[in-house]
Formats: C-alpha cells, sequence, structure tokens
C-alpha cells in the first residue's frame, strides 16, 4: 500500500499534468483564434490605370514637354545675351561720353 504522503506527491503531480495540458490547450486555442483572424483571404487585382493602353502617348507628352522646355532655356538664353549685350554697350557709351564728350570736363582741362 501507499503511504499518505506518496498519494498526496502522485495527486500533487497529476494535478500538475493536468495544469501543464490545459494551459497547452489554452494556449493552441489563443493561436488558433489569432490566425482564424488573420486568415481571410482576398483576391487581389493587379491595378491598370486608363492609359494603360497607350503607353506611347505617356512617352509622347514627355518628350513633348522637354522639348518645350529646351526651347524655352534657348530663347530665354537669347534674352539674356540680348539685354547683357545692350547693357554693356549703354555702359561703353556712357564711359565714353563721360570721357570724351562732357562739358565739365573739357572746361577743367582747359
Amino acid at each position: 500500500m501507499k503511504s499518505p504522503e506518496d498519494k498526496y506527491k502522485d495527486l500533487e503531480r497529476v494535478e500538475r499534468q493536468l495544469r501543464e495540458k490545459e494551459t497547452e490547450l489554452r494556449l493552441r486555442e489563443l493561436d488558433n483564434q489569432m490566425n482564424a483572424d488573420n486568415a481571410e483571404v482576398y483576391q487581389t487585382v493587379k491595378h491598370q490605370s486608363k492609359n494603360f493602353e497607350k503607353p506611347w502617348q505617356k512617352k509622347a507628352i514627355l518628350g513633348a514637354k522637354l522639348f518645350a522646355l529646351g526651347v524655352i532655356a534657348i530663347v530665354a538664353v537669347k534674352v539674356a545675351s540680348f539685354i547683357a549685350g545692350i547693357v554693356i554697350i549703354g555702359l561703353l557709351g556712357f564711359v565714353a561720353y563721360k570721357l570724351f564728350f562732357d562739358q565739365k570736363r573739357m572746361k577743367d582741362k582747359r
């Protein structure tokens, strides 16, 4: 026969095993719930824009924009160089006038 202490230890062991099994079961249930919530699967569809049928139009528009930008840059450089030329010629004329034709300077030299 078993002593009361052996019976008590045996009962404790059985209780511990039951608690472990319950814990494992509860963990499995929680895991299944978490996975069940994430298990919803949706059908995915590749997005196709309206311009998908005509990809050459996109390239043509981009090329036209680039061409227009180039033309604007060339015109801006030409206008800037024309204005710079006028300013330079004006300054040279003003300096020449002051040096050679200004009456005050002429009077001071005499």
